[in-house]
């Protein structure tokens, strides 16, 4: 099992080449309209992705796609915008090309689903899995902000390391979830996604 998770832990590192910092899933727009200004309103921002948007949503695709085939379509249908499909989905065949350049199969899928399949092969349960996709998801958004807010990198650990509660907690909710049971309640960042697509000037794709 340690081989294992030092192999999770590789795939999810920002050193796998997956693109994940080209993209601040709508937080520069975010940070544009004031939103997220500094460390507490970036905790208070991921935390409701996390608890009610994409993280819950993401966790439960890849408890899913650790048990079965087919959660594809269903990620497909839960995009709310297409810079949000985009994202994941670019980051998803990103990172089934690179596991398949290391000689293990591998299919494109959106992203929280190709690692739920890719793990199908790791001795781990799926809420470990997930908590760790979360860390990363979380850990990638921070470093964003980092560079946008700016925020100090010591504010950027100190709000990734408050969010651990957060991230373990969905993880176990995740694992007990299926995907008719998502939900999603964070319609601010939603627009915000939406919004991000027309903008002029951009750091980030998405």
């Amino acid at each position: 099992m340690e081989a294992d998770d030092l192999t999770l832990v590789q795939w999810l590192s920002p050193a796998f080449p997956v693109g994940g910092f080209a993209y601040s899933h709508g937080l520069e727009q975010v940070i544009g309209d004031g939103a997220v200004h500094d460390a507490p309103s970036l905790e208070a921002w991921l935390t409701s992705i996390l608890r009610d948007g994409a993280g819950l949503s993401d966790a439960v695709l890849l408890c899913a796609a650790m048990e079965r085939d087919g959660v594809d379509a269903e990620a497909r249908a839960l995009a709310v915008s297409r810079e949000r499909w985009t994202e994941t989905a670019e980051q998803g065949a990103a990172f089934a090309r690179t596991l398949s350049g290391m000689g293990h199969h591998a299919d494109p899928a959106a992203l929280p689903v190709a690692v739920g399949m890719a793990a199908r092969s790791l001795s781990l349960p799926p809420q470990r899995v997930a908590a760790r996709y979360l860390l990363a998801f979380a850990a990638n958004l921070i470093h964003a902000a980092v560079r946008l807010v700016p925020l100090g990198q010591t504010d950027g650990q100190r709000v990734l390391a408050a969010l651990q509660p957060t991230i373990l907690g969905v993880a176990g909710q995740a694992a007990r979830m299926m995907p008719d049971d998502i939900t999603s309640a964070v319609p601010a960042a939603d627009l915000a996604a939406m919004r991000h697509e027309t903008r002029d000037v951009r750091l980030f794709k998405t």
